[in-house]
């Protein structure tokens, strides 16, 4: 299943966030959206997930999602979100709850995401029990135990630190790798958005609109901290959002 974004638009009151947004989502790819503070990043992820209604134009579901899909689009938030008082496949089962499966089919999803995720180990930890790192796993786990046919994330490893970070982005190439999803990944970190975006979306400053679309080839798995193409692509999204980074700073200071 694709997603196709069409002349969206989304306005709070007099003041016009999304402005003209034109944007496909193919299967098996990461689409990461970058640009300036305030410019409607995570709004426009919050539309494509139903949370709000755009002022204008639509989000389409183009195709049909996978057969064993449980919910087509789910989230992996910032915080985690997840429920202290459950242990880790607990947090994972809330999500399977709804949905008429067997005991044997949950316990089935349950244990391949917590082998995929590497925290089969600390399925009866509670939340409070684990790492920052580990929590934000528990959360791409739930994420995935749905099948989802596209993953919304929403700035996933900014609360963590940069070491952590590193783990995490390793460990979506290495889910990646084994078996492609879909995903529409919002960050603010340019680093992430080379090491994992097939397709990287600028936006400019509010109300924000597709300045440009860089797409990288190199496969995810060959993908290093320490590869000079990257740097490069990563400065050259620097140059693109500079101007408008300070102009949107300036904006947010005066208001």
């Amino acid at each position: 299943m694709n997603l196709s974004i069409e002349k969206l638009g989304h306005s709070y009151a007099q003041m016009e966030v999304l402005k003209d947004i034109n944007l496909d989502i193919p299967t098996g790819k990461i689409v990461c959206i970058v640009g300036p503070s305030g410019c409607g990043k995570s709004t426009l992820l919050r539309i494509i997930g139903g949370l709000e209604q755009a002022t204008t134009g639509q989000v389409l579901q183009v195709g049909e999602p996978p057969k064993d899909c449980l919910n087509p689009l789910t989230y992996v938030f910032q915080d985690f979100a997840l429920l202290p008082w459950r242990t880790v496949e607990g947090n994972i089962s809330v999500v399977l709850e709804d949905h008429k499966l067997s005991k044997l089919q949950s316990e089935t999803i349950i244990a391949d995401v917590l082998a995929r995720t590497n925290l089969s180990d600390f399925r009866k930890a509670l939340p409070k029990q684990l790492s920052g790192g580990m929590k934000q796993r528990v959360a791409i786990a739930r994420a995935l135990a749905v099948k989802p046919a596209v993953m919304l994330m929403d700035e996933p490893l900014s609360a963590l630190d940069s070491q952590t970070r590193e783990l995490l982005m390793d460990d979506l190439v290495n889910l990646w790798t084994t078996t492609p999803f879909t995903a529409v990944y919002v960050t603010h970190n340019l680093n992430e958005a080379v090491r994992l975006g097939h397709k990287i979306v600028v936006l400019s400053r509010r109300p924000g609109c597709i300045h440009e679309v860089v797409e990288i080839d190199t496969p995810l798995n060959e993908r290093h901290a320490d590869d000079v193409e990257l740097a490069k692509k990563q400065t050259y999204l620097w140059n693109l959002m500079r101007d408008e980074a300070m102009a949107a700073e300036g904006e947010l200071i005066n208001e």
